[in-house]
């Protein structure tokens, strides 16, 4: 035997259980005779008699009674299966797969992606975090909808994709109120000499023009640390281990959730926010209300 058949298994089993070919063939809708010549190809196949006759009745031979366990564990599991598929049916979802890259904020990202949890259709949002070469190759095969990112697809990477501008924001610095007291000068953005100052990784698109910004401003501040992840780098700020930069346009968000104040904006240094998608024209509904959000809320 190759393989099973499991039409002829479910009419033995049919039979099996209402104990009469007769009663069998109404249920299936077919002829006793064509269930027989089923049940004989079973038979056949197995190599061994499942039903034997004992006067006008049917039993089962022991292979029968064995076969007959597996029968209903099978299709019970069937059973299963097609409520399960019901059931999503019912509570059908769309599958929203984002990556976000390690140098967007928080914030930002979840501002965002916030809209899509509103929309009529029911969304479930998968978010996956990580550095964008990583998210990139995931995007290529299809495991992502897009990427929300702070510098368009990098051209070093052979994956046909399209970058789609959301916005773009002012860069600021924030602190607490303790390093703010520690300064001996208060005038922006010199207060930041020999200050102690966190540094993004050199993943985020930022990371150059800081350092730019620091020269054409003579700034020799304290590098404390380098921190590829933004949302750990302002949690060291918010312990008061040092100064941070963070897009001004969510400046009321980031002195909330990490109890610092801005001290200013970096003239000439700008975050962009894109969303990176394997689609020349956005269509997904989410990412088109990510887009209204990103340009009637937060980047103005």
């Amino acid at each position: 035997m190759n393989s099973l058949n499991f039409r002829h298994l479910r009419y033995f089993w049919v039979v099996a259980k209402t104990g009469s070919m007769a009663k069998a063939a109404k249920q299936l809708h077919l002829t006793p005779q064509s269930i027989s010549g089923q049940l004989a190809e079973l038979e056949n196949s197995l190599g061994l008699k499942l039903l034997a006759r004992a006067g006008r009745n049917l039993e089962l031979t022991e292979t029968g009674r064995l076969v007959l366990k597996y029968a209903d564990e099978i299709f019970s599991v069937g059973e299963d299966l097609l409520a399960a598929v019901k059931d999503q049916q019912q509570t059908k979802s769309l599958a929203f797969r984002v990556g976000i890259a390690d140098s967007v904020s928080k914030s930002i990202a979840y501002r965002l992606i916030a809209p899509a949890l509103q929309m009529s259709m029911p969304m479930r949002v998968v978010c996956r975090e990580g550095q964008l070469s990583a998210l990139v190759a995931d995007l290529a095969v299809h495991r992502l909808d897009l990427i929300i990112a702070d510098r368009p697809m990098p051209p070093n990477l052979s994956v046909r994709s399209y970058s789609h501008l959301l916005g773009q924001s002012p860069l600021a610095v924030f602190g607490t109120q303790l390093l703010i007291d520690k300064l001996s000068v208060s005038a922006f953005p010199a207060m930041l000499d020999r200050a102690p100052f966190l540094l993004p990784g050199e993943d985020f698109a930022v990371r150059v023009a800081i350092n730019q910004w620091f020269d054409r401003h003579a700034i020799r501040p304290s590098i404390i640390g380098e921190f590829d992840d933004s949302a750990l780098m302002k949690a060291f700020g918010q312990a008061s281990a040092g100064f941070f930069a963070a897009p001004a346009a969510i400046c009321k968000d980031v002195c909330q959730q990490y109890g610092v104040q801005q001290l200013g904006v970096v003239d000439g240094v700008t975050v962009q926010v894109f969303v990176i998608t394997t689609e020349r024209r956005i269509k997904h509904p989410a990412v088109l209300a990510m887009e209204s959000v990103a340009r009637l809320d937060m980047f103005q």
